[in-house]
């Protein structure tokens, strides 16, 4: 199948540069990073995609079977790298993307040389010694009442995600991004994600990587960036100067200083 086409796969910047990944977290596309592309533009080569099920993806290569893992996202990841034959790029994730970004630099090492990881979370659930944030019974309800009504979930999830009530259209445009995903195809990806358990897979971490967490975030609570900190030997952690779980939409400037400044440090 043609990887390009199939994650509508996009290129731009400065074709000769350094190569970062931009990878859209649950529920978005390719376009939530819009405010972050025009700041890496100048010095790097920007890839775009969108999972498949998600954004212009070609919904026709979706398969439950596959995607009922984040495994599944991660070899979305390394079938660009491949198509494009990616050496040493920097791997962006939001969310649960910046855990398909560590399954998926240990799937293919040397293509993927660093990892910038925006209000990520390993694992969502608590547990004895770990708070990630929810009971096992939140999630359970959250997912149930996405699945009993996407759309409903959609409005009323999007603003407590985003964060920051003063700005009401964040919230929106979130909103509008969960509903113009396939209902089917946004559950499987949610429980994928809000089930998920990565911890383990942190500690094999081999490149150098950033930590990037909100002051507050009601979907990645601090406890969650120190442990991500702490697990992955050599990282660096950064509060930013933000609030909500999408800092690339509701303080670029922050998240574009912090990533630009570790990319710079790589060169």
């Amino acid at each position: 199948m043609d990887i390009v086409r199939r994650n509508n796969v996009t290129v731009t910047g400065n074709l000769q540069g350094p190569t970062v990944i931009l990878a859209h977290g649950f529920g978005c596309d390719q376009n939530m990073w819009r405010l972050t592309v025009p700041a890496l533009a100048e010095d790097y080569r920007v890839v775009l995609f969108d999972y498949v099920g998600a954004g212009r993806s070609d919904s026709s290569a979706f398969s439950e079977r596959r995607y009922a893992s984040l495994h599944g996202y991660a070899q979305d990841v390394v079938d660009v790298c491949e198509a494009l034959d990616l050496r040493d790029a920097a791997f962006v994730g939001h969310s649960v993307s910046s855990m398909i970004g560590v399954l998926a630099a240990a799937m293919v090492p040397g293509r993927i040389g660093s990892l910038v990881m925006v209000a990520p979370s390993p694992r969502y659930i608590d547990e004895d010694g770990y708070r990630g944030g929810f009971s096992a019974e939140d999630i359970e309800e959250l997912l149930a009442s996405l699945e009993a009504n996407y759309l409903g979930w959609s409005g009323a999830m999007a603003p407590v995600i985003m964060g920051n009530e003063d700005r009401p259209e964040l919230g929106d445009e979130l909103k509008n991004s969960f509903c113009a995903t396939d209902p089917e195809m946004a559950r499987v990806f949610a429980r994928t994600t809000f089930l998920s358990d990565s911890r383990e897979e942190l500690k094999s971490v081999q490149v150098p990587t950033l930590v990037l967490e909100c002051t507050q975030d009601a979907i990645a609570p601090r406890e969650v960036g120190a442990f991500v900190h702490r697990a992955i030997a050599g990282s660096t952690l950064i509060t930013l100067d933000a609030t909500g779980h999408c800092p690339h939409l509701s303080a670029p400037e922050a998240t574009n200083a912090a990533i630009l400044g570790f990319l710079a440090g790589r060169r």
